[in-house]
């Protein structure tokens, strides 16, 4: 007679919102614990000293906050953008190449019609351009899930290094200086095209985009009829054919708009952060932003503190590097471990185990 398993999991019922609160915070006290012992072991450092370096790295002043807070926004928007295409199952691993076209498109219009239109009109072309532009290159494959069922993972994949092409190319055209194989600062002398000042913040018009965006996307997931749509073809497309719904016009348009969003994402990294564009504008954040969308549950709001979260982590590893002479990998082993009891956290809060009891004799 085979014996009962020693343990046994099950699915839990909705834990209350404050009991997984709880939960996710002893998690990340214990992380910090674990933490703290690494540190020691590894470097012989104070571990509240090497603490305090990375929180003066990212907030120590006035300057590295509004930093933080601006890279902080531009991994919101790409979350942002991700979250409709992987709440439908779509799996976007494009948000790169997106990220790349909106950004190329949006620094075209800067380079070449700077001069040529009044700043109003320049802005909403550069935004209408990098919506386009991302918007085309998430449609792309999305045409060709739902017409020939080719598999988004790869295809999405694969148009990241074919913008990053297309980047290369344009590069070769806008050089500055000549024979740098880099566009340099974009209107670095006038100005045309960056984002200005909104009530004396330099990247106030960063924060009012993506807060826009961050409650938009909220309402139209949880009270539209597409974000029902949506929804339900991803928990299942048979269901979602049984009652009625197009599947292929919604694979289509939830990607168009994810596409749209990342593109836009891209004009707030060219015009209103960096002022250049180069392969690298967008620095591993729409694979970043995967993290961000599913460690939120979707949640647009709770994706705000868990971009600042990883974006603190990242300016945090310059300050390690430079203040006790460390790789700045230190502050990635930190993070990795910090996630990692973030992760396992939710196994607990969705999940419950059941431990064989000893049977007694008689």
């Amino acid at each position: 007679m085979s014996k009962e398993p020693l343990v046994h999991i099950s699915k839990r019922e909705e834990m209350p919102l404050a009991k997984a609160v709880m939960v996710r915070l002893v998690a990340v006290l214990l992380s910090l614990i674990v933490c703290a012992f690494v540190i020691f072991i590894l470097t012989k450092l104070n571990p509240v000293e090497v603490y305090k370096a990375i929180f003066d790295g990212a907030v120590g002043t006035s300057r590295r906050s509004w930093v933080t807070i601006r890279d902080s926004l531009i991994l919101l928007c790409v979350a942002i953008g991700l979250t409709p295409a992987f709440k439908m199952r779509f799996w976007n691993i494009g948000a790169e190449g997106q990220i790349l076209m909106g950004g190329c498109v949006t620094a075209a219009v800067m380079i070449y019609a700077g001069d040529s239109m009044p700043t109003p009109v320049m802005f909403a072309v550069m935004i209408a351009a990098s919506i386009a532009a991302g918007l085309i290159w998430g449609l792309i494959p999305a045409v060709f899930k739902a017409v020939w069922n080719t598999n988004e993972t790869l295809f999405t994949l694969m148009l990241n290094y074919v913008a990053m092409q297309i980047v290369t190319f344009c590069i070769v055209f806008w050089e500055n200086p000549a024979g740098s194989n880099t566009v340099g600062i974009i209107n670095s002398k006038t100005k045309i095209g960056w984002l200005p000042s909104l009530g004396g913040l330099t990247y106030g018009w960063n924060v009012v985009i993506v807060l826009l965006l961050t409650v938009g996307m909220f309402v139209y997931l949880k009270y539209s009829k597409q974000g029902y749509e949506i929804a339900v073809v991803g928990e299942s497309e048979n269901t979602a054919r049984y009652v009625g719904i197009s599947v292929k016009k919604v694979i289509m348009r939830t990607m168009a708009i994810s596409g749209a969003i990342c593109g836009l994402a891209g004009f707030i990294l060219v015009s209103g952060s960096s002022h250049t564009i180069s392969t690298s504008t967008a620095g591993g954040r729409g694979f970043t932003a995967i993290i961000v969308a599913w460690l939120s549950k979707f949640n647009t709001f709770t994706m705000i503190l868990v971009s600042f979260f990883l974006v603190f982590m990242q300016k945090g590893a310059l300050q390690i590097a430079s203040q006790f002479k460390l790789n700045e990998n230190a502050s990635d082993v930190i993070t990795g471990i910090i996630l990692f009891f973030i992760l396992g956290s939710e196994f607990f809060i969705n999940y419950q185990l059941h431990f064989r009891k000893k049977s007694t004799k008689s």
